[in-house]
């Protein structure tokens, strides 16, 4: 029987702008290793850098929300699998799949816990540290809602992993630790990189339209950049990232060597011939695109316990991590200046890309885990009370709002 895989995507992935659009690229390969036939749809609208699908066989559509339309499109796709990028699309289109094609598992891949996210950045604006009363909101509700609704869910980061089943007590079986899935480092890559004496200047890269990096941003300009540049008059700050607006090219400053440069062509280019990469994230959740980046390229880095979270297990960074402004600037500099520091942190980088995040490893957990839940996907949903309350009452209240006002647009 042909394997068929539907993602309805958030967006159109762009890998060269956002580390969850290189995630959907790295399941998109791991599904095609593994015969299946993909079928990609979104409602948003595709842009420049939307990764050209359709050159690596993956048919695409353009749906609407609200628009019984999608039911004919998933009767003739026919799909035996429907993976949803983040939870709002099951909230969307969760309960036509549940409608139109009941035996098609359901996967949702959350990218990062959204809620999560958005209670660090409250208690961060409140100046107060996160706990239950933060980590309990609407964004919680609704997409833990939605992991129940889906018989399997792909979580990123081992924290958020434990924060489900320990906080939250969602059942394992609903659940699979799915880190950025990455081909180990020899060694003999960084050869044809630039050396420590080759590479200059500190650099900092990230999707702007993410709030924790625009924050991150503007915690480097005010606080952390007038330290280090007090010791390295000569060294410069590049700023790199898609999505750079009028607010942001205005942090621009020659002469303080803070140099907003925008998007950048090659990530790669800009990494390997940076001497350090900066990440001082305040808040956030997930895993972080640009610090694995850094590693990947032999490039160390400064973050904080928010960006370096669930990244290395207990091996050492390639770098440092502190949450004191003042201790993130001297390490920096350390780094920036110490040639046999800054090479350990660079060998640190290629043992946390091997140790954590084996492709092979990973791909392996996914696929036994779908293989095991279609066996008897029945039984599996039985065991899954919660999301059949869920979905029950999702098609009673969302189905029939849709519908209206699928009639109010005619």
């Amino acid at each position: 029987m042909e394997k068929k895989l539907l993602i309805i995507g958030f967006v159109w992935p762009e890998p060269s702008s956002t580390a969850a659009g290189n995630r959907m690229i790295q399941l998109i390969e791991e599904f095609q290793k593994n015969n299946y036939k993909i079928t990609f749809v979104s409602t948003a609208a595709k842009t420049k850098n939307s990764f050209p699908l359709e050159d690596i066989n993956i048919q695409t559509f353009d749906i609407q929300l609200n628009d019984s339309g999608f039911n004919s499109l998933l009767k003739e796709i026919d799909p035996n699998i429907v993976l949803f990028d983040r939870f709002l699309t099951e909230e969307q289109f969760g309960w036509r799949v549940a409608e139109t094609c009941s035996d098609a598992m359901r996967i949702l891949d959350t990218e990062d816990l959204h809620f999560l996210r958005n209670a660090r950045h409250q208690a961060f604006k409140d100046q107060k540290k996160l706990n239950l009363k933060y980590l309990i909101n609407d964004v919680t509700k609704r997409e833990i809602a939605s992991i129940y609704r889906c018989d399997l869910s792909l979580i990123i980061s081992k924290y958020e992993y434990d924060l489900l089943i320990n906080t939250f007590k969602v059942n394992r079986s609903l659940l699979i630790y799915l880190p950025f899935l990455l081909d180990n480092i020899d060694q003999s890559v960084f050869n044809s990189y630039p050396i420590f004496e080759n590479r200059e200047h500190f650099m900092t890269i990230g999707n702007i339209k993410h709030e924790p990096n625009w924050n991150a941003i503007i915690f480097l300009k005010t606080t952390i950049w007038p330290l280090i540049r007090k010791k390295l008059p000569k060294a410069q700050l590049h700023i790199y990232g898609a999505y750079t607006t009028e607010k942001v090219r205005q942090l621009h400053n020659q002469k303080e060597g803070f140099i907003i440069k925008g998007r950048a062509n090659s990530t790669e280019e800009v990494f390997v011939n940076s001497k350090v990469c900066l990440a001082p994230l305040q808040f956030g959740a997930g895993l972080k695109g640009k610090l694995i980046e850094a590693m990947q390229f032999g490039t160390p880095s400064v973050t904080t316990s928010i960006g370096a979270e669930a990244m290395h297990d207990e091996l050492p960074w390639n770098g440092f991590i502190t949450d004191d402004p003042e201790e993130f600037a001297k390490k920096a500099i350390e780094l920036y200046q110490n040639r046999s520091l800054w090479i350990e942190a660079q060998q640190n980088g290629i043992a946390i890309i091997n140790q954590c995040y084996p492709k092979e490893k990973y791909q392996s957990f996914l696929f036994n885990s779908i293989i095991s839940i279609q066996k008897d996907i029945e039984k599996h949903r039985l065991h899954n009370f919660t999301g059949l309350m869920l979905m029950h009452h999702t098609l009673q209240s969302t189905k029939y709002l849709s519908k209206w006002i699928e009639e109010k647009n005619k």
